[in-house]
């Protein structure tokens, strides 16, 4: 091997070295990504996705949307893309259910009012 490898000590952050925005960013990140997957968003034809799963897509849009309105505050200018994303997998949710929630019904609605 040519190169030098650092030690895996240096290459591991401490948990109490990373801002706390920075852990919620993160997280939110990937209750986007795993809404996104469990939507069939990330094949080409998400109606006959395999990984389709609307009961997942559900629950991780719900604490997505929980996650996101608990640390708003926090988020500074990481908000609005993040409750962009939020908004385009609770659509994406209304339009692949075949019987659609009543408004304020949807996943993560309790929390993020309406979406339509």
């Amino acid at each position: 091997m040519s190169g030098v490898t650092e030690p895996l000590e240096d290459s591991v952050r401490d948990l109490g070295d990373v801002p706390s925005i920075e852990v919620i960013s993160r997280a939110a990140v990937m209750l986007l990504s795993a809404s996104a997957e469990r939507l069939g968003l990330a094949d080409p034809d998400p109606d006959n996705s395999p990984r389709r799963d609307l009961d997942e897509a559900r629950r991780l849009i719900t604490a997505l949307a929980g996650l996101i309105t608990a640390s708003g505050e926090y988020l500074g200018p990481h908000a609005a893309p993040l409750k962009d994303g939020l908004q385009s997998v609770q659509r994406a949710f209304r339009e692949a259910s075949v019987v659609p929630d009543e408004p304020g019904q949807g996943p993560g609605e309790k929390y993020t009012g309406p979406v339509y």
